[in-house]
């Protein structure tokens, strides 16, 4: 030991750091390239999916053959777990190439996209600055003049989080309308507000119509060309589409928030929203909006009218917390889970504590068992 002392002395002296061994340094953080260049990394061999997905391979066979059996439509669905895909479900389908609807999960790609645009509008690197704490209709002057006075009460959040007024679902009004409709501007049923803003939560497509249009204002771009721009292409996505619904001469035609991914690129966004908004050294999402997207952006509570039977604080911007849903369907749902459901089985979700991805697409509508999708993949975590 004598012999040791004048060493470790001399170390200290010069600042040195002592040697640590190969076994104990930190692995390099992984992003996949897009998929015309290699795609994601991938686990076939079942100890290879134990030792370095730290997923459990039986539970993955009794979850594809749940997939399987969930209902007879075409789907693409991923599994990945610390970067590696670990479980690949496909019916005739591709996960890769096939960009059909993503329905609802749209809501909560259009909540990102808003919140980079507002990120770079406080940086002055877009026309109009803006928060989500604003008035979301100062950034809409198409809908001027408002076909009700409380319109003006609405802030950014609430169009994302659901706990706006406009046009809920299931009252008869579809989606899809012209511009002059959603805006309140024709149809009438659409003029005045459903409740009061922020005093209870009833689930809006046209609320994220609006969204698009708040982003298409503050950057001067139409939402569909600054989604790609600034979160598709930096992440790697190849493959995409979005709608452009028509408005008259006054209100003219402007892309929705509605869009189509395959379940590998939709598995990027929620990659990048487990890194904390960055992807390589680029930080895409802001780290504000996820740690924001992690608890209620409301104070509602409650099962409500138009909530699919889900407890109000699960809603947050865009994005859900499936553990907040309340009894059975919050059953085995780590608290940090983010998701968000789309009619037909589309799924986007993440959870931070298990460095877990989880997505599917069938580009279809209806119903689906959303949380028991998580929770069985959630349940094949080694721990």
């Amino acid at each position: 030991m004598k012999h040791l002392l004048p060493v470790c002395l001399a170390i200290l002296a010069t600042g040195c750091a002592v040697p640590q061994p190969a076994s104990l340094e930190k692995p390099a953080e992984y992003f996949p390239p897009p998929e015309s260049q290699g795609g994601w990394r991938k686990l076939d061999a079942r100890e290879e999916i134990r030792r370095l997905g730290k997923m459990d391979p039986a539970r993955l066979d009794e979850l594809h053959q749940w997939l399987l059996h969930s209902d007879q439509r075409p789907f693409g669905a991923v599994v990945i777990s610390h970067g590696y895909i670990v479980l690949e479900a496909e019916r005739d389908q591709s996960s890769v190439t096939n960009s059909k609807n993503v329905k609802s999960c749209a809501k909560a790609i259009c909540a990102t996209v808003l919140a980079i645009a507002s990120e770079e509008s406080q940086k002055g690197n877009t026309p109009h600055r803006m928060t989500f704490e604003d008035p979301a209709f100062d950034f809409i002057p198409w809908a001027q003049p408002l076909s009700d006075p409380r319109k003006a009460q609405i802030k950014v959040k609430q169009l994302l989080n659901h706990t706006s007024g406009i046009t809920p679902e299931g009252y008869g009004i579809g989606n899809q309308q012209n511009w002059q409709d959603i805006l309140g501007h024709g149809d009438g049923k659409t003029q005045r507000l459903f409740f009061d803003p922020g005093t209870t939560l009833e689930y809006s497509t046209h609320a994220l119509y609006h969204a698009a249009l708040v982003c298409e204002y503050v950057t001067g771009k139409t939402y569909d060309q600054y989604a790609i721009e600034h979160l598709l292409k930096p992440l790697g996505v190849e493959h995409w589409w979005f709608e452009t619904l028509k408005g008259d001469e006054r209100h003219g035609n402007h892309a929705s928030h509605t869009m189509g991914l395959p379940a590998r690129d939709m598995a990027r966004i929620a990659y990048c929203m487990l890194h904390e908004g960055r992807w390589g050294q680029r930080q895409v999402v802001p780290r504000w909006f996820v740690e924001e997207t992690s608890a209620p952006t409301h104070a509602v509570t409650g099962i409500t009218k138009k909530s699919f039977g889900r407890d109000a604080r699960s809603w947050s911007h865009g994005w859900e917390l499936p553990a907040l849903e309340g009894g059975e369907k919050s059953r085995g749902i780590p608290l940090d889970a983010r998701y968000k459901p789309g009619s037909g089985g589309q799924l986007i979700c993440f959870v931070p504590s298990l460095d877990l991805v989880i997505t599917r697409q069938t580009g279809k509508s209806g119903e689906w068992e959303f949380e028991e999708y998580v929770r069985r993949a959630v349940a094949a975590v080694i721990r």
